[in-house]
């Protein structure tokens, strides 16, 4: 299943507010710098969802498409 989520990076609050059940938008504090916001992102999906995710596209975009896998 792929998923779209909206990020908004170096935020000062970290949330995940759910759009549909196809959309999601997250705030996270890491900043978009060498991927480091990709990888913090994976993460923050993990804990807040309990499921793996994995970016499939949008890798510098503010939006991107994530797939769930187990």
């Amino acid at each position: 299943m792929k998923i779209k989520i909206k990020v908004h990076a170096n935020s000062s609050k970290e949330k995940i507010e759910r759009i549909s059940d196809i959309e999601y938008e997250v705030w996270i504090k890491e900043k978009p710098v060498e991927g480091k916001g990709n990888s913090y992102l994976e993460k923050f999906l993990k804990k807040h969802l309990g499921k793996k995710f994995r970016i499939v596209s949008g890798f510098t975009s503010k939006t991107k498409f994530v797939e769930v896998y187990d």
